[in-house]
């Protein structure tokens, strides 16, 4: 399936899923193997804890959090390594492909990020992505949008109103990419084209 473009002069990509790789049950199980009895990080409550949320909306500082960590995992002996490796253990790779095709879209198009993160994460990710590639990641960019940084994260329509603010465009010539219908479904109240990249689909393909 490929993506309507008609009209579209700007594309906003989500993260996760979309650009990056991730495996959520990496730091699920990086966190039990810390001190997690199951109740508190399991598969159907996974980053329930209120703690999570406000890391990404830029709340709590990473110490903040770390601190709250060894606490919910009654654990205070745990470095600040060790939490954040657990963290970080969903975090995969971009592949090439992606980067390539994020790149022939900049061409055309102004293309912009937008992603439900946090410090801890993009810190390193950006890190890795430049030993990777050689390039900087915001350099794909005509700008990004992390949730820490705007204090306001996906599905909350008033996230989208954020950034159609702060970046300018207009929604009904914007197309927004994401993976989670929730977020879909909340872009579309926003006014913002949407195409939902459902499990198994590529992104590269939808051009």
């Amino acid at each position: 399936m490929k993506a309507d473009l008609s009209n579209i002069k700007n594309i906003i990509f989500d993260l996760g899923r979309v650009l990056l790789n991730l495996d959520f049950d990496a730091s699920i199980k990086a966190f039990k193997k810390l001190g997690s009895d199951g109740e508190v990080l399991d598969h159907k409550n996974a980053y329930a804890d209120p703690i999570f949320y406000n890391l990404e909306v830029g709340k709590i500082t990473p110490a903040e959090f770390r601190s709250g960590i060894r606490k919910l995992l009654q654990n205070e002996q745990l470095t600040d390594q060790q939490i954040d490796e657990a963290w970080y253990a969903m975090i995969l790779d971009i592949p090439a492909h992606r980067v390539k095709k994020v790149q022939e879209l900049s061409k055309k198009y102004k293309v912009y990020l937008f992603s439900n993160t946090n410090q801890i994460h993009i810190d390193r990710l950006l890190a890795e992505f430049k030993e990777e590639h050689g390039i900087d990641f915001p350099s794909l960019f005509t700008r990004a949008y992390y949730s820490h940084e705007i204090h306001n994260r996906k599905p909350e329509v008033s996230s989208y109103e954020k950034v159609i603010e702060l970046s300018g465009v207009n929604p009904e010539e914007t197309l927004f990419i994401d993976d989670l219908e929730k977020n879909i479904d909340a872009a579309q109240k926003a006014g913002l084209k949407t195409f939902w990249l459902k499990n198994g689909m590529e992104m590269t393909e939808l051009f």
